[in-house]
C-alpha cells in the first residue's frame, strides 16, 4: 500500500479520535470505517485480525456507553477549551505512558483547564469531578477506544 492511501487512513482516524471529544460527532465510526477501507486495501491476514478486533472493541464500547449516565451537558460548565486540554492531555498521556496514560492525560486536561480559569486546587477538584460525572466517563471511554484502534492500526501498518 503507498504513502498516500496510508496518509489518508492516518487523517481519517485522527478526525475520528478527535469526534470522540465532540458530542454529536461519530468518532468511533470514522476509526472503524478507516480501518475497513485500510483492510480492503491491504488484503493481509494482519489487516482482517486488526478489522475483527476494532469491530469487536468499537461494538461493546458502544454497548458500554449506552449503559453509562445520558450525557448532562447544561450546567457543567464544560468549554470547548475544556475539550481541547482534555483531549490534547489524552492523547500525550497515551503516547508518553502507551495504553494507560491515556486516562490520567484525559482527567488532568479537565483539571488543568479549570485550574487556568482560576480558582485554585479545590475549585478544580470539584469542577474535575463534576464534568467526569456528567460527560467524562462516556466521553474518556469511546475516546480510549478510538485511540487503542488508531495505536493498533500504526502498529500494524508500520510493522508490515
Amino acid at each position: 500500500m503507498g504513502v498516500w492511501p496510508q496518509l489518508i487512513v492516518a487523517l481519517v482516524l485522527l478526525l475520528g479520535v478527535l469526534g470522540a471529544l465532540v458530542p454529536g460527532v461519530p468518532g468511533p465510526w470514522l476509526v472503524w470505517a478507516a480501518v475497513l477501507w485500510w483492510a480492503l486495501r491491504d488484503m493481509s491476514a494482519a489487516a482482517w485480525w486488526l478489522l475483527a478486533g476494532a469491530t469487536v472493541l468499537l461494538l461493546v464500547t458502544r454497548a458500554e456507553v449506552r449503559r453509562l449516565p445520558v450525557r448532562r451537558l447544561r450546567g457543567v460548565g464544560v468549554t470547548r477549551r475544556m475539550v481541547v486540554y482534555a483531549g490534547v492531555g489524552a492523547v500525550l498521556g497515551f503516547v508518553l505512558l502507551p495504553v494507560v496514560g491515556g486516562v490520567p492525560g484525559y482527567v488532568g486536561g479537565i483539571y488543568l483547564a479549570e485550574r487556568r480559569l482560576g480558582g485554585g486546587h479545590a475549585a478544580a477538584a470539584a469542577a474535575t469531578r463534576r464534568v467526569m460525572r456528567a460527560i467524562g466517563t462516556s466521553v474518556l471511554v469511546e475516546l480510549y477506544a478510538c485511540l487503542l484502534v488508531a495505536a493498533a492500526w500504526a502498529g500494524v501498518a508500520l510493522g508490515t
